[in-house]
């Protein structure tokens, strides 16, 4: 068999394409939580926040899980490939820092908008109809272009290892998906995380233990530096030092570097996959989450291409190593290739696993996204203002069905039209960075003024996409900075579905808060909170209400600076102190460098698969006593297991 033909039979794809067995298993824990614990789907915020109630472990480990795209993986591996040892660390490095620093707007999440479903409700409540508008188009633009790389990198990948028709690839892997998520909503998806995260690092040890350890083919970090160092001299590396693939000094591997930052920034604070993860965490570990969540995040993009990217590398010319284009480069197919080449069909099946893992997580994690604001956002505000539980729950639902058949289209078009994932990837910031200021000083700065938001979001689109158009050798940056100090009062946002108080309407105070405010558009939005507030169902559950305690304002700032120094320096460290030094001194990593930067990754995936993989079944400890003693009960005593909402005499007891 040639290597460039599928090592996998077409079942194989269309089997993990539709992954009905996947769902399966998820539709049973989320029946399994319904029965024996006191988290139903069938509540609207259970569905679209969790309740509000998920302890940090989960979050981290749904962090990493959403953030772990089919890009994380290939697009990594894709990048090892062109420039050796530095493309691993700068998609890492240039992918995490953002989740780190989103740990500040988690915090500010909590303090200024505690009990918010979306992000945009924010805008709406702070700045009006217009900037609603226009920051939804930043949202949804960033969902589509996630769901987008999504579908075309798992797609590629799958068709290339088992010959799969790409266009049953694009809509059976948003299928399989949409079924599970419209029956367990949010924790269903975190569930799914959880899971995806575990297998995840599974295989990875079992492609880094191969790679440097026992494959005859490569077998240890000399072996794998020896096939570099030839690579090098065979085909030398163009703005690397020396040409090799065995230095920092990589003067494309640092342009990337910086693209990858700055998109990346977009696709973390404009998606509301990431601030549905803030909302669902408890108030008092929000900020632990998302630090967690982007250490041990770091480790997966790093170690996979430092293996599986290298890899590609040093195998060129084997046998059993597909012949990679430009095409396919772009296309993220160096690891797939890779692992073919070092374990055939068990590495194939593997990274086949393994990815559709990747997609479906992140999938998952965009049509929740995509539904609550389209619920919310969409739905409820311009709509149905009224809408009950029932309406809402049901909104929610189409809205996830809808976006998995336009994912699927989403899909069809960029694959007919010839736009791959890597183009997508390098892209996305032109089109979607300059909403990420305004969007982060509009939760946490209270002089942020609105219009020069709004302006500045749009002319930064408009400049990108024109210097896009004009330029393909240099950037020209046409930056306008604009001061309009404004002096906005959180207390607004933190009304947005705030619970009833003994009369249906806003106290006093809040009124006369609202009278002072210079904006129109804002008083509007103060009546338009208070109608809402007026209408919210008498059936509404009232799981989505963080405790009193748990919304401290002086801890959730002492939080948020802790989320301030904690990240900045991080990314310091990240951005700055490790890369830079290395990339000056244009140092080629002899055997016992490369030996050190190896060892250094696999202690580092170790610790963040410590980090999400255990530390949540330890969190859950009490969670996982409970469902097993229910199931207990049910086997020996038919429908005795069944969780019962404890009275509130029994409750005070507790």
């Amino acid at each position: 068999m040639s290597a460039n033909e599928p090592v996998l039979p077409q079942g194989a794809g269309y089997g993990v394409g539709i992954g009905l067995f996947f769902s399966a298993f998820m539709l049973g824990l989320t029946a399994i939580q319904a029965r024996y614990t006191g988290f139903s789907p069938k509540s609207s915020e259970e569905f679209n926040s969790a309740s509000r109630s998920v302890k940090p472990g989960l979050i981290a480990s749904g962090i990493v899980s959403a953030w772990t795209w089919a890009a994380t993986l290939l697009q990594s591996s894709a990048v090892a490939y062109k420039f050796g040892i530095s493309g691993p660390w700068w998609y890492g490095a240039g992918a995490t820092v953002q989740v780190l620093l989103f740990a500040q707007l988690a915090a500010k999440l909590k303090l200024n908008a505690p009990r918010a479903h979306t992000w945009l409700e924010i805008v709406a409540a702070r700045w009006g109809t217009t900037a609603h508008l226009v920051f939804m188009f930043f949202g949804l633009a960033t969902n589509i272009i996630v769901s987008s790389m999504l579908i075309l990198g798992g797609s590629a990948t799958v068709a290339s290892l088992t010959g799969m028709n790409t266009i049953a690839a694009c809509f059976l892997i948003p299928l399989g998906v949409a079924i599970y998520v419209v029956v367990g909503g949010m924790r269903a998806t975190l569930l799914c995380d959880y899971t995806h995260t575990t297998v995840l690092f599974a295989i990875i040890f079992v492609f880094i233990f191969s790679v440097y350890g026992t494959s005859p083919k490569i077998g240890s970090p000399a072996a794998m530096h020896s096939l570099l160092a030839a690579a090098s001299e065979k085909s030398p590396v163009s703005g690397n030092a020396h040409g090799s693939y065995l230095t920092m000094r990589s003067k494309n591997g640092l342009i990337f570097g910086v693209i990858n930052v700055i998109g990346n920034f977009a696709t973390v604070f404009q998606d509301q996959a990431y601030w549905q993860r803030a909302i669902a965490s408890r108030p008092a570990s929000c900020v632990k989450a998302y630090l967690l969540g982007g250490l041990a995040w770091f480790a997966i993009p790093f170690m996979f291409s430092t293996t599986l990217g290298l890899s590609a590398v040093a195998l060129r010319g084997d046998p059993a190593m597909r012949t990679l284009s430009a095409e396919d480069i772009s296309a993220g197919l160096p690891a797939p290739a890779a692992a073919s080449a070092l374990l055939g069909q068990g590495g194939a099946a593997a990274l086949l696993v393994v990815l559709f893992l990747a997609v479906t997580s992140a999938t998952s994690a965009e049509l929740i996204a995509v539904s609550s604001i389209l619920t919310y956002d969409v739905y409820k505000k311009y709509f149905n203002p009224k809408a009950t539980e029932t309406q809402i729950l049901r909104v929610s639902h189409a809205m996830v069905a809808l976006f998995a058949l336009v994912m699927g289209l989403l899909g069809l078009i960029f694959f007919y039209i010839g736009i791959s994932m890597g183009w997508l990837y390098e892209f996305m910031g032109v089109f979607l960075g300059s909403a990420v200021v305004p969007i982060a000083l509009c939760v946490s700065w209270k002089k942020a003024n609105k219009w020069g938001c709004i302006g500045g979001a749009i002319a930064g689109f408009v400049a990108g996409i024109i210097t896009w158009l004009v330029t393909t050798a240099t950037l020209n940056d046409n930056v306008i900075n604009v001061t309009w100090p404004d002096d906005f009062d959180f207390d607004i946002t933190r009304a947005i579905n705030a619970p009833l108080p003994a009369s249906p309407t806003l106290s006093k105070e809040r009124k006369d808060t609202a009278i002072h405010e210079s904006d129109e558009d804002v008083k509007e939005k103060r009546d338009s909170i208070s109608a809402d507030a007026a209408s919210v169902s008498s059936d509404a559950p009232q799981t989505g209400e963080p405790s009193d305690n748990e919304l401290d304002p002086v801890g959730l700032n002492k939080a948020f600076r802790f989320a301030a120094w904690s990240s900045v320096i991080l990314l310091v460290v990240m951005l700055l102190i490790i890369p830079l030094p290395l990339f000056f001194a244009q140092t080629v990593f002899g055997v016992r460098g490369l030996e050190a930067w190896v060892v250094i990754g696999m202690l580092w995936t170790f610790t963040s698969a410590f980090s999400v993989v255990l530390y949540p079944l330890w969190e859950s400890r009490d969670a996982l006593k409970l469902i097993s003693r229910g199931m207990i009960k049910d086997v020996f005593a038919r429908g005795s297991g069944r969780y019962n909402v404890p009275s509130p005499s029994e409750s005070s007891k507790a």
